[in-house]
């Protein structure tokens, strides 16, 4: 049964709250317009430095907490959530504490350029603003948890950041996180929610296994597992059309036009520690296949402090969905977004994975055949590297790529994040029953 939405769900005053980094933010970004095109007044949450990205989409911005490279950096030092170092567990918290005691002005204070009043009649969340359960409940609105990365319990895999342990990895983080945040949370709720302190042992109080989740991942790449029950959907990449606004640059244009489509390197908002020994090893890789290149920066500043060659390019802030698709190849850490990205653009893909659910896409990416063996940055060479290119530009890998690709599109991951929050609001499942995504 198909839900007249216009006439059943009422226009809402929502708060999206993400934590992360811009492959976090632009999923709900996306998302964001959709449903101020239904007539519900959005504000997106996330931290200051997107403020920009977000304002100039036309969405609300409000600033959350935390700076998201250094917990990107924290976190890729640990590589795994269960063994952080004493010096990035305390500089976590601190961003995390930040994080916690912005959530509840972001969901009722009023607009910090227009001061029109606001408060969240229904909250959309990523698991990272821990506190959302707890605003949600003060609140008394609904709350709906949506993710590019895998945090609902399963057997199929274990956490993404833990990669080891099974279904019990999910308990273990939920138990690490909660140990690490309890003081804020409970802090948070006697001193500004009016809410009863929470057990030290009740790291259950974090887990999202029984609020609404939607994950913004196609099924042909990542299928849900059965165990995940109705309250779980796998609704597809939510993207957001950049590339139709971007102009490249005249010396780019005429670059891409003097020979062969290129491989593409970038690590997006990882930190790299040896910027300059990793792109010579990708330039010389690049001149043993014989193939040309081009270097995104990132927050690795790749690309820089080295002389680059002519049939390299080095290029900051393209929009992945107007550059993949003129590539041979992209080669990058395997965060979710550029993964959606090159999937989408039929690219064959080489994953870098430094940390967290990096390492579950590259596996993935391998598996489906649309690409080689991950290479953790650790085992990075210039051998390895010389063998994902040349894998990428085997004939069956692409045509492997243009299938999957071909899948992609036929979804609306946006659209169906939309209906999934609609239909998981307070009585519209028992209204109206369950309709597909």
């Amino acid at each position: 049964m198909t839900i007249d939405y216009e006439n059943v769900i009422p226009k809402l005053k929502i708060a999206l709250l993400v934590v992360g980094t811009r492959g976090d933010v632009q999923p709900f970004l996306a998302l964001a317009l959709r449903l101020q095109e239904y007539g519900h007044c959005v504000r997106l949450a996330t931290h200051s430095q997107f403020d920009g990205f977000v304002s100039s989409a036309g969405v609300n911005f409000y600033p959350l907490g935390g700076d998201p490279r250094i917990m990107a950096e924290c976190f890729v030092r640990a590589r795994s959530i269960l063994t952080p170092r004493p010096r990035d567990m305390a500089l976590q918290r601190k961003q995390l504490r930040n994080v916690i005691e912005s959530l509840l002005p972001a969901c009722t204070q009023p607009d910090p350029v227009s001061t029109e009043p606001f408060r969240a009649e229904a909250i959309i969340a990523n698991p990272p603003a821990f506190g959302s359960k707890d605003i949600a409940e003060a609140l008394g609105v609904p709350l709906h948890i949506m993710f590019t990365v895998p945090w609902t319990p399963t057997r199929a895999f274990p956490h993404p950041f833990t990669q080891r342990a099974g279904r019990l990895s999910y308990a273990l983080v939920d138990l690490m996180i909660w140990w690490g945040i309890r003081g804020f949370i409970n802090g948070m709720r006697k001193n500004k929610l009016n809410l009863s302190p929470i057990g030290f042992l009740n790291s259950r109080h974090i887990s999202i296994s029984q609020v609404p989740t939607s994950y913004m991942w196609s099924s042909h790449v990542l299928p849900k597992p059965n165990e995940w029950g109705p309250l779980v959907d796998v609704v597809g990449y939510c993207f957001l059309n950049l590339g139709s606004k971007y102009e490249a640059s005249e010396d780019f244009v005429e670059w891409m036009q003097k020979g062969k489509k290129p491989i593409y390197f970038g690590f997006g908002s990882v930190p790299l520690k040896k910027s300059e020994k990793v792109t010579c090893m990708i330039l010389e890789a690049l001149k043993k296949t014989g193939q040309r290149g081009i270097i995104d920066p990132g927050w690795g500043d790749l690309g820089t402090n080295v002389d680059i060659p002519q049939d390299v390019f080095v290029l900051s802030d393209c929009p992945h969905d107007w550059l993949f698709p003129q590539c041979d190849g992209v080669v990058h850490h395997g965060g979710p977004g550029t993964a959606a990205a090159g999937l989408k653009a039929g690219c064959p893909t080489t994953v870098v994975p430094f940390c967290g659910d990096q390492f579950l896409w590259g596996k993935i990416m391998h598996e489906k055949g649309v690409g080689g063996l991950p290479i953790p940055i650790q085992h990075l060479s210039v051998q390895a590297l010389t063998e994902a290119i040349n894998f990428m530009l085997q004939p069956q890998v692409k045509s492997r790529a243009l299938e999957l690709a071909e899948k992609i599109a036929l979804e609306d991951g946006v659209g169906a994040a939309f209906r999934a929050f609609h239909r998981h609001l307070p009585n519209m499942e028992n209204k109206h029953g369950r309709s597909d995504a």
